[in-house]
Formats: C-alpha cells, sequence, structure tokens
C-alpha cells in the first residue's frame, strides 16, 4: 500500500509565506527567527498590508491636486474644501472575513473604515456600501447579503453614524465570492489633522480601546494572501466587535484630536499592534520599542505572536508626547475607554519587543513595511477576450418592450434596493440632505454653508468586458452622479476587487483597470486619495469578475437648496435626454442578459471630454434650478432610467424614440432630465453653450410608462410597474419565511 502520509508544512507556509519570502526574512535579520519573529513577518508581508502585487501598478495613479492635503499611503486621504475645513475618505474591503462569518465580517468592517478616518482627527459623518452576492434564487445569497445588512446596521446605528448609500449588485461571478466594501467620510478642521506618523524619539505609544485578545490572531491579514475558500474550515476566527466601545473610543480620539495633544495615531486592523507600531515609524524614520507585559489583554495564555497580531477590534494605537500621557490617559478612562502605555519611539530604526523583560521581536522596521519580496506576476492578455468581444448578440427583431421593461424592473440587479437600506440607520446627527435610493448621497457640514456630495459605482460584467473601457466608465458615472447634486467633483477613492494575482488573466485585468483608472482620473482632473485592493477572490480558480468600485466626492458650496431628485417629476413636464441619443451598443448591457441570459460583445469606451461638459451642464442646471430631475442613464439604460422618475414621482410617463435599442443601451455620459415646458428654451440656451446634444424624449402624465419606437408601443401600468420594482428583492428575500 502505498504510504499517503504528508509531512506538514513549514511554519512560514502555514502563515502565507513563500520559501523565498522565508529566506529573505533570514537574511534581513542574520539569523532563524523566532516564532513572534515569523508571525510579524507573517502579518507584515501578507498581501493586504504590503501590497506586494499591486504597488508597482498602483503608483500609475496620481494623487496631486490643490485641494489634496494627504494622499494615499497613510490612514484615509484628506482634501481641503475651504474655509478651514478639511474632509477624510477612505474605502476598504472585508470580502473574505464576509465569507467566513458574514455578520461578523460586515461588522467589523464597518469598524475598521470608521477607525481609519477617525484615526486622521476626524468625526465620521457617513457611510456607503458596495456589496454583492450571488443570485437571489440561492438560499445561500440570501443568507449571506441578510447577514451583511444585518451586521452592517447594527454596529452603524450604535456608533451612531448613518448608511448614506451605495450600491448592492447580484451575479453568479459573486456565488462563493461575496463582496463587501466599505466608505467613510469625516470632517475636520485644519488644525484637527493627525498624521499616521510615530513622531521623534521619546515620544509614547498608548494603546487605547478593547483589550486585546486571542480573536483574530492570524485573520484579515492572512485571509487577503489566500482567499477565504482554504481557510474555510480552519480555526481563524472573525473578531467580534463592540459597537458601544466604538463609539467611546471615536469620540476619545476625536476630543484628543480638538485638544492637539496627538503626535500621530493609527487604528489596529490587519496585522493588528505591529502593523499599527511600524507603519506610523516608518513614515517618521524611528524605531519602536514595545512592552507585551504593560498591555491590557484578555488573559496571559496569549503568547507574544498573539499579542502582536491580533486583530481585536475597537483599538488606536497614540503617539503622545510624555508630558501629555497623563492628559491622554485621564480623557479615556473618564470616557470609560481602557488605555495604557506599551512602549516608546527609539531612534534605532528597529522594532524590539519584549515581555517580562524577554526580547521576544527585534527586527528592522524597513525589512517589515518594505522588505516584502515584490511579486513579479506574469501577465497575458487572456486568449479568450477576442472571441469574448467578437460574441456580440445579434438581435432579429424588436422585443415586446412592455414585457422587457416589466422584466428588468423585476430584476434584482436594476430594482429598487429599499429592503436593503430600510435596514440601515440614514438619520444624522447634522442632517443628510439627499439619503439612499437617490444618483448619490448629499450631506450638509455642519455649521458651514458647504455640502458634500458622493457616489460609489461598479459594474463587475462591463469590467469584465473590457476593465480598461469599464472603469473609465465607471469615473465618469460616479463623477456625472455628484454633479447632478449640485456639486463639483473633487477626488476619487477605490476600491479593488479581483480574482489570484497569480494567474496571467487577472493580472491582465488589474493592470487593465489601473491604467484605466489613471487615464480617466488625469483628464478629468481627479486626484485619486485612496484606495485598497483585494486579490484571491476566487473558487477552485474561478475568479470574480474584474470588480472597481469607485467612490467620487464632490464639495458645493453654498449647498444647492433644492437639489434635483427622481421623486419631482409632475404632469405636464417634458422629459429631454442631454447626451448623444443615437448609441445602439449593448455590450454588457443589463437588457442583453435579462432578455437573453447574453454576456458579450465589447463596451463602448468613455468620452472624457463629452464627460466633463456634461459635468459643466448638470452644475449650470442646479445652480440655475431649471431642471427638477436630473437622473444619469447607466444601468438598465434610458428605458429604465425613465421608469425609475416616474415610479418615484408616482407620475406616468411615455418614451418615444426612433431605434429601440437607444432604449436599453448604457453608453455613459448621458442625463435625463424632467423640465417645465417654459423652461426649455434656457435648458437649450445651456447645452447650446456647453455643447451637450440635448433632444425630446417624452412627456409626463397619465398612469403608465409608455415606450414607443417605430411605430410599435409597448406599456406597464404604473402602479404594476411601482410593485414590481419596489418588491422585487423582498418578494426573494421572503422565501426563507416560514408560511404560516
Amino acid at each position: 500500500m502505498e504510504n499517503s502520509y504528508q509531512p506538514p508544512s513549514p511554519p512560514h507556509r502555514l502563515l502565507g509565506l513563500t520559501d523565498q519570502e522565508y529566506q529573505a526574512i533570514r537574511q534581513d535579520l542574520g539569523r532563524e527567527p523566532t516564532d513572534a519573529e515569523l508571525a510579524v513577518y507573517g502579518g507584515m508581508w501578507s498581501e493586504g498590508c504590503s501590497y506586494k502585487s499591486s504597488l508597482p501598478y498602483l503608483r500609475r495613479l496620481t494623487s496631486i491636486a490643490p485641494w489634496v492635503v494627504v494622499g494615499p499611503g497613510d490612514n484615509a486621504g484628506v482634501i481641503d474644501v475651504g474655509d478651514g475645513w478639511m474632509l477624510a475618505l477612505r474605502i476598504e474591503s472585508h470580502n473574505h472575513p464576509s465569507y467566513v462569518d458574514p455578520h461578523r465580517g460586515a461588522s467589523t468592517g464597518v469598524a475598521g473604515v470608521l477607525r481609519d478616518v477617525a484615526a486622521m482627527g476626524a468625526q465620521p459623518v457617513a457611510l456607503l456600501n458596495q456589496i454583492r452576492f450571488g443570485p437571489l434564487s440561492q438560499p445561500k445569497s440570501r443568507h449571506r447579503m441578510r447577514e451583511v445588512v444585518e451586521g452592517m446596521a447594527e454596529y452603524a446605528r450604535t456608533v451612531g453614524v448613518p448608511i448614506v448609500g451605495g450600491e448592492v449588485a447580484f451575479s453568479e461571478s459573486y456565488t462563493d465570492n461575496p463582496l463587501v466594501n466599505m466608505m467613510c467620510i469625516g470632517v475636520l478642521r485644519k488644525g484637527e489633522l493627525v498624521r499616521g506618523e510615530a513622531g521623534s524619539p521619546g515620544v509614547r505609544l498608548v494603546l487605547l480601546g478593547a483589550p486585546t485578545g486571542a480573536e483574530g490572531i492570524g485573520g484579515v491579514s492572512i485571509l487577503a494572501s489566500t482567499g477565504a475558500r482554504r481557510l474555510e474550515s480552519s480555526p481563524v476566527a472573525i473578531p467580534e466587535g463592540d459597537p458601544e466601545l466604538a463609539r467611546r473610543l471615536l469620540d476619545v480620539c476625536r476630543e484628543l484630536a480638538k485638544r492637539g495633544v496627538l503626535r500621530g495615531m493609527q487604528d489596529l486592523g490587519g496585522a493588528g499592534l505591529v502593523c499599527a507600531a511600524t507603519e506610523p515609524a516608518t513614515r517618521s524614520a524611528v524605531g519602536v520599542s514595545l512592552d507585551l507585559s504593560a498591555m491590557h489583554a484578555l488573559g496571559e495564555e496569549i503568547d507574544a505572536a498573539g499579542l502582536l497580531t491580533s486583530e481585536t477590534q475597537e483599538r488606536m494605537l497614540a503617539f503622545i508626547d510624555p508630558d501629555a500621557v497623563s492628559e491622554v490617559l485621564d480623557t479615556a478612562r473618564a470616557m470609560d475607554v481602557p488605555a495604557s502605555v506599551i512602549g516608546e519611539v527609539t531612534a534605532t530604526g528597529k522594532l524590539l519587543v519584549t515581555r517580562q523583560d524577554e526580547v521576544v521581536v527585534e527586527a528592522p522596521i524597513k525589512s517589515l513595511t518594505d522588505g516584502a519580496v515584490v511579486d513579479h506576476h506574469q501577465i497575458g492578455e487572456p486568449g479568450w477576450m477576442e472571441n469574448l468581444w467578437s460574441n456580440g448578440i445579434q438581435f432579429l427583431r424588436r422585443p415586446a418592450l412592455g414585457g422587457v421593461l416589466l422584466e428588468i424592473l423585476d430584476d434584482p440587479r436594476l430594482a429598487s434596493k429599499r429592503w436593503v437600506y430600510q435596514h440601515y440607520p440614514t438619520e444624522a446627527r447634522d442632517g443628510v440632505m439627499v439619503g439612499p435610493g437617490q444618483n448619490h448621497a448629499l450631506l450638509k457640514i455642519p455649521g458651514t454653508t458647504k455640502s458634500v456630495a458622493v457616489s460609489t459605482d461598479g459594474n463587475g460584467k462591463l469590467c469584465y468586458l473590457d476593465p480598461r473601457r469599464g472603469v473609465g466608465r465607471l469615473v465618469c458615472e460616479s463623477a456625472l452622479n455628484v454633479a447632478i447634486s449640485g456639486a463639483r467633483p473633487r477626488a476619487v477613492v477605490d476600491n479593488l476587487n479581483f480574482g489570484s494575482p497569480d494567474s496571467p488573466d487577472v493580472m491582465w485585468q488589474f493592470r487593465e483597470t489601473v491604467e484605466g483608472l489613471a487615464e480617466a482620473c488625469e483628464l478629468l482632473g481627479l486626484p485619486v486619495v485612496s484606495g485598497n485592493v483585494s486579490f484571491h477572490n476566487e473558487v477552485d480558480g474561478y475568479p470574480i469578475h474584474p470588480t472597481p468600485v469607485i467612490g467620487v466626492v464632490g464639495v458645493a458650496d453654498p449647498a444647492p437648496l433644492d437639489p434635483p431628485g427622481m421623486h419631482r417629476a409632475e404632469e405636464g413636464m417634458e422629459l429631454w435626454l442631454l447626451g448623444l441619443n443615437n448609441t445602439v451598443n449593448l455590450a454588457g448591457s443589463s437588457f442583453s442578459k435579462v432578455a437573453f441570459g447574453h454576456l458579450g460583445g465589447r463596451p463602448a469606451a468613455a468620452d472624457f471630454t463629452l464627460c466633463q461638459v456634461a459635468i459643466e451642464t448638470a452644475l449650470q442646471l442646479v445652480d440655475e434650478g431649471l431642471t427638477p430631475v436630473l437622473h444619469d442613464i447607466s444601468d438598465g439604460g434610458l428605458a429604465l432610467a425613465a421608469a425609475e422618475i416616474a415610479i418615484s414621482s408616482q407620475v406616468g410617463v411615455n418614451v418615444t424614440f426612433g431605434d429601440w435599442r437607444s432604449l436599453f443601451t448604457e453608453d455613459p455620459n448621458r442625463l435625463l432630465a424632467a423640465v417645465w415646458p417654459r423652461d426649455v428654451p434656457r435648458l437649450l440656451e445651456v447645452t447650446s453653450q456647453q455643447g451637450l446634444p440635448a433632444s425630446q424624449v417624452g412627456t409626463f402624465g397619465g398612469s403608465e410608462i409608455s415606450l414607443e419606437t417605430g411605430g410599435v408601443r409597448g406599456a406597464v401600468n404604473l402602479a404594476v410597474a411601482t410593485r414590481t420594482w419596489l418588491d422585487a428583492i423582498g418578494r426573494r428575500m421572503e422565501e426563507d419565511t416560514p408560511k404560516s
């Protein structure tokens, strides 16, 4: 009988380190690493912490603009919005933890992005999320979505930060790879800005927040390097958050920022304490000594490696001048937040860790933060791309327009996401002007005349067909959604979700996406101020569709008094298309997927000059108050955009078009405007001056959503359309509810 014995894997492989990396560690240390050192390197050199596969490409992105205060590389990006006010912006993913434990994974994802923003000295004021699951016909997809939504909602509600927008999508691509991306916006005054820096030798390190426990050891950082499936049966536990403590911790951080006693601050997320201590030290070119015996922790059974890499939630590391330590400890104690002094900044350039006077780690900090062995992955354009592009569907005859529209309205990918955002806390401490269910979120900056608009967008099937063109269109879509609010787009954050970097196909998709993102942002004058990369989103060699998520933030000053909304159309108004009216490319369209189950062809590229024209036109129209309704055309095309306006306003609409395909194409840089006939002459003056085509495509009135093309008409009763669109997700989620 053949011997089936398999020797155990070396410890470094269990930590996600390759043999080459292990040899590099031995060389950096000049000896064999201790168990604690090996764990530290495993965390710091993981994909999630080191960005070793993506960093060479990310350097292509630019963050330069006069209003950028802090760009990529810190806890969050920061932009100046004038009059002494700034915004902190961050987006993060918790894909793999949300696969292992959807509820905890999603809630701790919210926790992490809140701390990232708070670490800059900002007050978090709003959250957005981008979540993706398999088809809702699958019980496991319904279960994951329910748990993710509840996890995010519970945490955000307790902490007191509203969830104001985002996107929900469904596809077979995400059946075993749910995506959970979260964005946070914070506000702060210029004098309150805190950087993720360690300061100078002698500065003390104060650990704030929850006692360190064993949960999450080898967690997010390793999951991000290996993928969830390989660890689904492992003992790795996703940490359980404590949102009540989080609320108090955020208040402590905000208070310390206002007092100006912080030399630096870093949240404890992936790789735990070791990452929080060494990244600021690298930025300040200093060393750090830590005494693990001084930490407040849960029990003494946790070894040094565990204390250093635990991902226990609700923890921050503050860098404090010696004469301010007592004030910091007193402030934390007064707000019932545990705190302990655990080390100090040194001039050695090393990480020195002791426990009970025993040295357990002594390593060069630059080696930990910058020494990961860069993976030079093979890149090759997939051989199937040409076949995919040539696989455009040929339509022999016009479909039944009313029937297709009803199918689209009933598709969870395109229907109202009311079931999702009804779970969310949308009330605001300082006021939300526009919340979930619109093109964008709009927030008032307290104590000012300014408002902030934000939109997040993603489209996996479009980027699967052409990553470069797909991401360019996403930037245009998100920027135009912001402009519709009356806010000028100012900055971009991105979350790049991909399969394994070991695949040449995936790395080609990644490179093309980054190149497309860089091109779009440069041509639109939008700096990329923060971002995140999530690799290894695949199962058994089947990666997700490449899914970049783009968040655009804009600023309006003064805030619009009466911003456009999809609910403001009235009988007697005219429906105008602003933008090209002869687009017929259906590649990657929702129509193709819904009507024919088809995904193929090559989508049209974005025209960035036309996008800028559309942005300027939208800003002027909002400023003059000419268009009560401005709605972008994207998923579902013009037909769905018109239907959404009709449903939101509860007024019928009659749409007339020449080529029926133009009703469903999703080409970018196009808007629908509802306008009173008396304002049409001025509308045409503005669009003509800007150079944006404009054509009337319908009128509002009656009790139907009517589509007419070539003399053939299809219609859906408004009441039927409303019920179908609003309840499409809820009906499917109720399939798990026992019948009485």
